[in-house]
């Protein structure tokens, strides 16, 4: 019987064969499903992994597989591979949105060690662990894209006081969704959503050269700029309206990824751990 916010069987067939084999030799390793299972138990909880109920095991064993697996990759892997399914069948919109969600860190999120760790070191440095500070106190700000469904695709994390405008490029570059069978991987959206924080000339002529559709409102400084006395001004960006009503998808995304209380607030002192969290919230997002 499946527990409340456990794998479903469906979606264990799915992750099942994209994970790494057993270890051969030594002692057997705990089973994957059980594991993965307290895994979401405590990004559903935020409690403790010292709290973790013992029908799921040591708790060490299910912290130790989160790390192993960050470091390797695999949580990514299992996240492309769904959303490869996905374009496959059709259902993927390339429509995408754009937003970002400060989360409070915890204390507990602070004070990782600054020498270099060998759980993480296959990740690329993150300054500060990705951890600023905003209205509240420590923070974290999560960038993502989600497509016209509200799943989503792709997150940045950075310190909680950065703006989001910078955040754009990388974020779409960050999208490669494979093909099943021959071809390149697509990487370009048809239409991009964001709001008036990424309303900026220099995003705009990026998204012209990558030949997407950016729906973003001017802001009320550039249309006074623009329309200033004794200036030429100029024609308003192109802004449908219509269009723009699809925005709230990536709003509705963030709602569901912080019922994980875990994501809501930040525990993890490293921010490999707590991209891996999300990425994991992702994924059982896709598979429901």
């Amino acid at each position: 019987m499946v527990g409340r916010g456990e794998l479903t069987d469906k979606a264990w067939a799915v992750i099942e064969p994209l994970l790494p084999p057993r270890q051969g030799g030594g002692r057997r390793w705990r089973d994957h499903r059980q594991v993965i299972n307290a895994i979401l138990w405590k990004l559903r909880t935020g409690a403790p992994w010292r709290d973790l109920p013992d029908r799921y095991g040591p708790w060490k064993t299910a912290h130790e597989r989160l790390r192993l697996w960050t470091k390797d990759g695999t949580w990514d892997r299992i996240l492309d591979r769904v959303i490869v399914k996905d374009d496959a069948v059709g259902d993927l919109e390339w429509i995408v949105s754009v937003d970002s969600s400060v989360v409070r860190a915890h204390q507990h999120a602070a004070g990782a060690r600054k020498k270099r760790d060998a759980a993480t070191e296959s990740k690329p440095a993150l300054d500060g662990e990705g951890l600023g500070r905003s209205r509240g106190g420590l923070s974290t700000k999560i960038h993502l894209v989600v497509d016209g469904r509200g799943l989503p695709m792709r997150f940045l994390l950075t310190p909680g006081q950065a703006g989001d405008n910078p955040q754009l490029v990388p974020l779409l570059d960050g999208i490669t969704v494979a093909r099943i069978g021959p071809g390149r991987p697509r990487c370009r959206p048809e239409t991009v959503i964001a709001d008036k924080a990424y309303s900026h000339p220099s995003t705009r002529r990026a998204m012209r050269d990558r030949r997407i559709r950016f729906v973003s409102p001017e802001r009320d400084d550039q249309i006074a700029r623009r329309t200033a006395k004794g200036r030429s001004g100029g024609r308003p960006p192109a802004f449908d309206a219509v269009a723009y009503k699809q925005r709230n998808v990536v709003e509705r995304c963030f709602n569901r990824l912080k019922q994980f209380r875990d994501l809501a607030t930040r525990y993890a002192k490293r921010a490999a751990y707590y991209q891996a969290e999300l990425t994991i919230a992702a994924i059982v997002l896709w598979l429901q």
